[in-house]
Order: structure tokens, then sequence, then C-alpha cells
């Protein structure tokens, strides 16, 4: 089982975000812990995750897309026009590099916590969820129901997650990355084979 100095880390990360990415970050850190008790998986690794999801976050995009260049991190043409999300994948390398995060588990719920994807495991889901249901999240729909649903059913919270996103991004659809759709058809279709009624 792996080590981590969190508050070397956290330190070191304190440097690198604003104030208030900090405290959203800590308040995702703590989801993780406490959506890892719920479904049984592993604490501290699933802190790490939460702590390091956004350490790319505060990067300017210019510098963002630099960066990526620089090490040879692919960049697809949507993520050029929404540089923003390049945080995730630039995230997981800087994880690796800078934080010492050698769990390919935690690289890739860093890498895929903004957009989701089909077949996420369970890290991957509990990062994803815990971004947006964290203590200080206040602005999305349905938050309540969604938490609530977070800590009995994560493929259905994963479905309501995606879909509440999608409505919103749906006012401008040239925001859509194509992963989010694909996560949200593969989450529906799970939701709709179930027969869940939430």
């Amino acid at each position: 089982m792996a080590e981590y100095d969190f508050e070397k880390m956290q330190k070191k990360l304190q440097k690198y975000l604003d104030e208030d990415r900090f405290q959203h970050t800590l308040g995702v850190m703590y989801t993780c812990a406490a959506l890892a008790m719920a479904h049984g998986y592993d604490m501290k690794d699933a802190q790490a995750a939460g702590l390091l999801h956004d350490c790319a976050k505060c990067i300017p995009n210019k510098k963002k897309l630099k960066l990526c260049e620089n090490n040879c991190i692919s960049v697809t043409e949507f993520e050029k026009e929404h540089p923003f999300l390049l945080h995730a994948k630039l995230g997981a390398f800087i994880a690796k590099e800078k934080y010492g995060i050698k769990n390919e588990d935690i690289l890739s719920s860093i890498r895929f916590h903004t957009t989701g994807k089909p077949e996420m495991s369970l890290l991957e889901k509990i990062v994803y969820i815990a971004d947006y249901i964290e203590p200080g999240r206040y602005k999305a729909q349905h938050l309540d129901k969604i938490r609530a649903l977070a800590f009995r059913d994560l493929d259905e919270c994963m479905y309501e997650i995606l879909k509440d996103t999608l409505a919103y991004l749906e006012e401008d659809p040239k925001d859509i990355d194509l992963t989010t759709k694909d996560a949200f058809i593969y989450y529906k279709d799970l939701h709709m084979e179930r027969g869940v009624h939430s």
C-alpha cells in the first residue's frame, strides 16, 4: 500500500493553486475519502487522487498548451479550442512527475475527472463524482439528490451528473467534448438496462 505525505503534498500544491481552488481541492479530497469508505476503495489512494485532481488547473491556458507540446502530451483540436480542459491530462502528467504518483488508477482518475468516459473504474467514478458534489459546490441542479445517490449507487450517480452536465452544456453544443457524450451514452444505457428508477 502506498504511503503519502499529505501535509507535504498540500503545502506544495498550495503554491500553485489560488485560495478558492485550494479549498475546493481539500473538499474533493475529503469527499473522495468518504466515497472510498462507502464503496470499499483504498481511502489513502482516493485522497491522493482527490488532492491532485486539479494540480494543473491554475496554469495559464497558453502555458498548458506549451507544457503539453514540450512533454509530448497529445492535444485534440477540441482541446486547442478549449485549453482549460487540458488541466486534466496535464494534471495526470504533473502528478506523476512532480508528486511521484505511480498508481495508474490515480493518474487515470485525474485524467478523466473533467470529461468522464465509458466504463470508468471505481476510483475514476469516485473522483469525478467528488469533484461535482464536494461541500463547497452549490450551483448545480439536483445536488441534494445526487449527493445522496453518490453513497448508494455510483453508476446511477454518474448517469444523473452527466445528464445534468449535458443539459447545461447543450446551451452551447460546440462546447461539448465527445468523451463526455460517450460517457453519457454509456451510463444512460446502463441506467436503461438496469431499469433503475431514481
